[in-house]
């Protein structure tokens, strides 16, 4: 495993467990270079609706707040927790703050999809999206209009891939017994799974009261990549959703996706203010079966060179991702 600098103290911090499985007999990945955490902006300016900006608000995330963000560690990496085990042996390959407890935003649309999976509750069943799916906490927007309706496979599909708040809403709302019922059985199966770091509070991950370890989190993603619909659904490029009124280009929210150097079998984004910028995946790598758990990047660009920094590492050889293509300019006429 590979060690980082002391952490400074946290009250969201415990010691992590020993994970179960053999002893790995596969070879180290090489020791990488020394490095520092990247500097991060704690405040930013808000302005307040009526006018102009009155006011400097702190704008951290809960693992900034707790300190987690000033742990280095050799990769360099941006993310405040991170994990990487063997997903064969469970061996774990690099950690950083894993034990931390911390909001998980939308990757807990993974626990939502596992539940509703193994309830066997009808996936072509037609639900309705209503005033109840509506994001009263965070106000994020959706396409998925109050009155559209989509069958329950369909909302899954939008919940996983694109991480559509309304779908993931209505999905636990209409779960035998409602969302109270709903949520209930997510915290149910993470006990079953022996995830103790982890709470959740509502379908969508919206709510900061949604909260993991990274060490739980690699648990989840184990479980959930063993039902074939959930890797399928999740590492989805892209998805054209009829509602009834106008056709809906849906995309995926992790960008890794579609980039044919890596090769991901399960995954999931989040982000809330106070989660940052997470991701969880399950991937090849130099013919190692990885899980990849990254909480509390700066932004997604970040989040996914961290991610890239672990794929360099595990493989030095690895193959650079496309670059992006520059926007074409407009003809001038």
């Amino acid at each position: 495993m590979v060690a980082v600098a002391p952490r400074e103290p946290a009250a969201t911090q415990a010691p992590a467990g020993t994970p179960d499985g053999p002893p790995s007999t596969a070879p180290a990945p090489p020791a990488p270079p020394p490095a520092t955490a990247a500097p991060r902006v704690d405040d930013v300016a808000v302005a307040d609706r009526a006018g102009p900006i009155e006011r400097i608000l702190p704008r951290r995330s809960a693992a900034q707040a707790a300190g987690l963000d000033k742990v280095t560690d050799p990769l360099g990496l941006d993310s405040s927790a991170a994990l990487v085990i063997d997903a064969g042996t469970r061996e774990t390959l690099l950690a950083k703050n894993e034990a931390a407890v911390l909001p998980m935003a939308s990757i807990t649309k993974l626990m939502t999809g596992l539940v509703i999976v193994e309830a066997n509750v009808p996936l072509y069943e037609v639900i309705e999206i209503t005033d109840d799916d509506v994001d009263v906490e965070k106000h994020s927007r959706s396409r998925l209009k109050v009155g559209t309706l989509l069958s329950r496979d369909e909302a899954l599909r939008l919940a996983l891939m694109s991480s559509e708040n309304r779908a993931a809403h209505a999905l636990g709302r209409t779960y035998p017994g409602g969302l109270p019922a709903f949520v209930a059985a997510m915290n149910g199966r993470a006990r079953s799974l022996g995830m103790m770091r982890t709470h959740y509070v509502d379908p969508t991950g919206l709510s900061s009261a949604n909260q993991s370890s990274a060490r739980d989190l690699a648990t989840l993603v184990l479980a959930a990549s063993r039902v074939r619909i959930l890797r399928e659904y999740s590492t989805a490029e892209n998805r054209v959703f009829n509602s009834g009124q106008r056709a809906l280009r849906y995309t995926s929210s992790n960008r890794l996706v579609k980039n044919p150097v890596w090769d991901i079998s399960l995954q999931k984004t989040g982000y809330i203010r106070e989660a940052g910028h997470c991701v969880v995946m399950r991937t090849q790598v130099k013919d190692r079966d990885l899980v990849m758990v990254l909480l509390d990047a700066g932004n997604h660009a970040k989040r996914s060179a961290d991610a890239e920094r672990i794929r360099h590492w595990i493989d030095p050889q690895a193959v650079d991702p496309e670059p992006a293509r520059p926007a074409r300019a407009k003809a001038k006429r």
